[in-house]
């Protein structure tokens, strides 16, 4: 149920409860407070009398006198009662007055009774008798027991009416701490509202809202720095989202524009069975493209999410481009392009995505450089690391699109397609991908005709 509640109404019903236990413990505090400062005022009152008739006793001559200065002094002071043996022999008694047995002795707390409407509170005492033989109470005789008790209904009255007012004036308190307790909580929650209308406002097409650090209680500042740091995600992977799917359907109407001409083209007249071969080759050659890139992108898809290492294992990375080189043989002899590798290390991967990295480096420096030029594979280990860099001679990149080679379907040159080649424009993100599920980098330079590109391994084994 408490779970359904909103936050104001959470704060404001344990801001109520937090004051309704204060204030009850107050009320009893006070009550019980008052209730012994009324039980020791009484036990003063009757020890003072006691002593009083214990001065009666050393002064009356006479068992009658006695008895007649306690009705004296009981009439003086109502409410109170007496009640004087001496063994067996009552000197004095309040008639009607039943005592009860083990009734407190003077020293100590005054015993609590009720007899018929009345509610008292009494001592018990030893009374000396006189010394003279002369006051006719039995000189050297057995001493007298004494219990007196008060009237404590003035008390009661009295107390019952504090805890009324108590009562009272703690739930007025509490009813207004409650009150209190949601505006407070309510103009404390009020950034919150803030924020929330802010949050309102952000759509699809209004991502660059922002919620209001400075305006917010310190509390809350790092709740809407959070805020504003997923939103700033938010707006980047939104664009870059918006800026792949426009780069793919720029990608994908190309191959499918060719098919629909060719196909279109060829059903515009009768062709003979040779013609239509060729039609359907080409169209193959089409579709291959169209797979790898659906399939490129998935790999990519993939990896955005995090993905882990399929296969483990050591590798050879001098022998992986050795073998490669066996690969791009007839490429690099096309175009009289010399492979050569510096250099080796080993290093813990999966084989055939390091192997696909590297790859797509090579095709790319083999794609980009000039007839008679070399193409150059180094590698280095050192401070806990191997790196292998590919250099290529060809044009110059430019300082500011080299941090634009990994995104997708990216191309130096926007007019350039590279119909002679079965790129996608994914082989470089995906070579970046590839690195980063080992735990690696890739980067590129490119200065005075040369163009490097290297990946980086962060762990390396000894060769």
């Amino acid at each position: 149920m408490l779970g359904r509640l909103s936050l104001t109404a959470r704060l404001t019903a344990f801001y109520a409860l937090v004051s309704a236990t204060v204030l009850v413990g107050l009320a009893v505090l006070v009550a019980f407070a008052t209730s012994r400062h009324f039980v020791e005022l009484d036990r003063d009152y009757l020890q003072d009398k006691i002593g009083l008739v214990q001065k009666i006793v050393s002064e009356s001559a006479s068992p009658e006198l006695l008895s007649r200065r306690i009705d004296e002094l009981l009439g003086s002071h109502h409410g109170l009662f007496i009640d004087l043996r001496q063994g067996d022999r009552v000197v004095h008694g309040t008639e009607g007055m039943v005592f009860p047995a083990g009734l407190a002795p003077e020293d100590a707390t005054p015993t609590d009774w009720t007899e018929g409407d009345q509610t008292l509170r009494g001592l018990s005492a030893r009374i000396d008798p006189p010394l003279s033989p002369s006051s006719g109470l039995g000189a050297g005789a057995a001493p007298m027991q004494l219990l007196i008790a008060l009237d404590t209904g003035h008390h009661v009255h009295f107390m019952w009416a504090l805890s009324q007012t108590l009562a009272l004036y703690s739930l007025g308190a509490i009813l207004v701490s409650g009150v209190l307790g949601w505006w407070a909580a309510r103009r404390g929650l009020a950034p919150l509202r803030i924020m929330k209308e802010r949050a309102m406002t952000v759509t699809a097409q209004k991502l660059d809202q922002r919620m209001p650090v400075d305006a917010v209680p310190v509390e809350f500042a790092d709740l809407a720095e959070s805020l504003n740091t997923m939103l700033a995600r938010l707006q980047a992977d939104f664009a870059r989202l918006q800026e792949f799917s426009s780069d793919l359907a720029h990608e994908l109407r190309t191959p499918i524009n060719n098919l629909l001409t060719q196909t279109q083209v060829s059903l515009a007249q009768k062709r003979d069975a040779d013609a239509y071969r060729d039609i359907l080759a080409s169209n193959a050659e089409e579709f291959q493209r169209l797979a790898r890139m659906v399939s490129d992108m998935l790999f990519l898809a993939k990896t955005e999410h995090g993905i882990e290492l399929p296969h483990p294992e050591v590798i050879s990375l001098d022998q992986e481009a050795l073998d490669l080189f066996d690969f791009y043989d007839a490429v690099a002899e096309e175009k009289r392009i010399g492979l050569k590798i510096i250099g080796k290390a080993q290093v813990m991967g999966d084989r055939l995505m390091v192997r696909r990295a590297i790859s797509n480096l090579l095709s790319n420096a083999l794609r980009h450089s000039p007839d008679d030029a070399e193409v150059l594979v180094s590698i280095k280990v050192g401070a806990g690391q191997a790196t292998l860099c590919i250099t290529n001679s060809g044009t110059t990149i430019a300082p500011e699109v080299l941090p634009r080679l990994f995104d997708r379907f990216f191309r130096v040159d926007k007019s350039r397609s590279h119909p002679e080649s079965d790129g996608t424009g994914l082989g470089l993100s995906i070579t970046q991908a590839i690195m980063t599920a080992h735990g690696g980098t890739v980067s590129v330079t490119s200065a005075q005709g040369k163009t490097t590109f290297c990946l980086t391994f962060r762990s390396t084994l000894a060769v």
